[in-house]
C-alpha cells in the first residue's frame, strides 16, 4: 500500500488539509484528514482529482499545425478536413500507435488520466479490412497500455457522407462499415479493452450525416449500458443540410427521435436555439466541449451560461489535439463566454471560483461521458490523482480554488507535478516516464508522413 500525504487535498466534499491518502489495488482505500505526515509517506503541496478528456482523435495530433495556411477560397471546417482525409489516407498502423502514444503522454502531462477515444481510422489504405478487423483500433489499446493513460475506446460507425444516406466518398474509404461489421468491430474492441485496467468500450454514431435513422438506432441499442458519443450541431452548414434533409434542426431531430439520456455524450452541439439547451439538459446527456478545435475550426461558441442554468452538465475535450492542455480547454472556454458577453466569471457553481466551477463541472461530465463512475478524491474511489505545484510564479503564495485559478487563467504551463492512473504514477516531476521513448517513435512516424 502507498500513501500519499497532501498538505492540501480536494476531496468530493471540499477542500482538507494535512491529508494522507492510502491507494490500494487502484483506488483510495482510506482517506485520513488533520493528520501528521508519517515516515515513508510520500509529500506533495496540493493533490486534487485527475480529469477526463471524452473526446480525442489521437491520429490527427500528427497534423497540428499543418492546416494553418488559407487558400485562395473562405477556409472553414470543410477545407480543414480535406487536409485531415489526406493525412488518413496515408497513416499504417504503426504510425497511429506511435501518433497516439505521443498523444496520451502529453494528455497524462497536461493533467487527463483518461481519454474517450472516437476512433474512426478502421480500415487498410486501400480501404480494405485488415485480417483483424480491430488492427487500428488495437494500435490505439496497445498506445494506452503503454502510456498508462486510462482508455474509453468509442469505435466510430460511419457510412454515408451526408444526409439523406448519401454514398461516402473515396476520402473517407477507410472509416465505413455497416451493421454487421461494425458489431462485429465492437465485439473484437471488448476482447481488446478487455486487457486494460479499467478499459471501457462505448459506441459512436460518427453524426447525423454520417448514419441514417435506422443505423442510429442500431448503433445505439448495440451495447445497451454503453456510452453513446455522437459529433452533432458543430457547424452552421450542418445545421442547415440537416434542415433541408428533415426540417429540424440537429439536437431537435435526434432529441425526438432517439433515446437521448444519461449515457450519450453530445459533443460539440455548437449550433443550438434556446429549445434544444433546455432539452439535452432535460434529458441528462453531457454535451462535450473541446473549446481549442472549435475555436481552431471557427466551429463557435456553445452557450454555456444558459445551458448550465437548465441543470445540464459539460466535459471537455482535446477533439483534434491541436494542442494539449487542460488549462488551454477550461480557459479558453470561459473566455469565449467572456467575448461574446462582454463580462467576466461567466461559468458559476455555488461558492466556487470561476477555476474551480470549471475544473468540476470538467470532472463530473467528462467521467460520466465516459462510463467511469468512481471519480473524485473519496474512499473507495479510483485514485486518479494529480498533483500541483505550489512553486512556480503563477501559484505562489496561492491555496485552495485559488491554486485552481491560477494554473487555469495565469499559468504557462509547470504547475502539474504528478500524476497516478489507478494508483500508478505515470507522471513524475511533470514528465511522463516513457516520454523519451514516445517521443522517438513519434519523430520516426512524423517524418514518415510528412515526408
Amino acid at each position: 500500500m502507498a500513501v500519499l500525504f497532501a498538505e492540501q487535498l480536494l476531496t468530493v466534499d471540499g477542500w482538507v488539509q494535512s491529508a494522507r491518502l492510502h491507494l490500494l489495488d487502484g483506488r483510495i482505500a482510506k482517506l485520513e484528514t488533520s493528520v501528521a505526515a508519517q515516515a515513508g509517506d510520500e509529500r506533495h503541496a496540493m493533490i486534487v482529482p485527475a480529469l477526463s478528456n471524452l473526446h480525442s482523435h489521437a491520429f490527427q495530433r500528427g497534423m497540428a499545425g499543418l492546416a494553418e495556411v488559407r487558400g485562395s477560397a473562405s477556409d472553414n471546417f470543410w477545407s480543414w478536413r480535406e487536409t485531415m482525409y489526406r493525412f488518413a489516407l496515408r497513416m499504417s498502423p504503426d504510425q497511429l500507435e506511435a501518433v497516439a502514444a505521443q498523444a496520451y503522454v502529453e494528455m497524462l502531462e497536461a493533467g487527463y488520466c483518461r481519454v474517450g477515444e472516437f476512433h474512426y481510422l478502421h480500415h487498410d489504405v486501400d480501404a480494405r479490412p485488415y485480417a483483424d478487423i480491430a488492427e487500428m483500433a488495437g494500435r490505439i489499446v496497445a498506445a494506452a497500455a503503454h502510456t498508462g493513460i486510462a482508455l474509453t475506446l468509442l469505435p466510430v460507425f460511419y457510412a454515408h457522407s451526408s444526409f439523406g444516406a448519401q454514398p461516402p466518398n473515396e476520402r473517407q474509404c477507410r472509416f465505413i462499415s455497416d451493421l454487421d461489421s461494425y458489431a462485429r468491430l465492437s465485439d473484437r474492441c471488448r476482447q481488446l479493452v478487455a486487457k486494460l485496467p479499467s478499459g471501457i468500450v462505448g459506441v459512436a454514431p460518427h453524426s447525423l450525416r454520417a448514419v441514417n435513422p435506422q443505423e442510429l438506432t442500431e448503433v445505439a441499442r448495440l451495447l445497451p449500458e454503453a456510452p453513446v458519443h455522437i459529433h452533432i450541431a458543430e457547424q452552421l452548414g450542418e445545421v442547415r443540410d440537416c434542415i433541408a434533409w428533415s426540417g429540424a434542426r440537429p439536437v431537435r431531430w435526434l432529441l425526438d427521435h432517439a433515446p437521448v439520456d444519461a449515457r450519450w455524450c453530445l459533443v460539440h452541439a455548437t449550433h443550438v436555439d434556446a429549445d434544444e439547451v433546455s432539452g439535452i439538459a432535460g434529458s441528462g446527456a453531457v454535451v462535450g466541449l473541446c473549446p481549442l478545435t472549435e475555436a481552431n475550426l471557427g466551429d463557435g461558441i456553445f452557450p454555456v451560461a444558459e445551458y448550465l442554468k437548465a441543470g445540464g452538465r459539460f466535459g471537455v475535450g482535446t477533439d483534434s489535439n491541436v494542442c494539449i492542455s487542460v488549462s488551454g480547454e477550461l480557459s479558453l472556454l470561459e473566455y469565449s463566454q467572456r467575448l461574446s458577453r462582454k463580462v467576466r466569471n461567466v461559468v458559476k457553481r455555488g461558492a466556487q471560483s470561476t477555476g474551480a466551477a470549471l475544473f468540476s463541472y470538467a470532472l463530473d461530465g467528462g467521467r460520466r461521458a465516459l462510463a467511469d463512475a468512481r471519480f473524485g478524491i473519496a474512499e473507495g474511489a479510483d485514485a486518479d490523482l494529480v498533483s500541483l505545484t505550489v512553486s512556480v510564479p503563477a501559484t505562489i503564495g496561492r491555496s485552495g480554488d485559488a491554486v485552481l485559478d491560477s494554473w487555469i487563467f495565469a499559468s504557462a504551463g509547470g504547475v502539474v507535478d504528478c500524476l497516478w492512473v489507478n494508483g500508478i504514477k505515470q507522471v513524475e516531476n511533470g514528465r511522463h516516464r516513457q516520454r523519451e521513448r514516445v517521443q522517438t517513435a513519434y519523430k520516426k512516424a512524423i517524418t514518415e508522413l510528412c515526408a
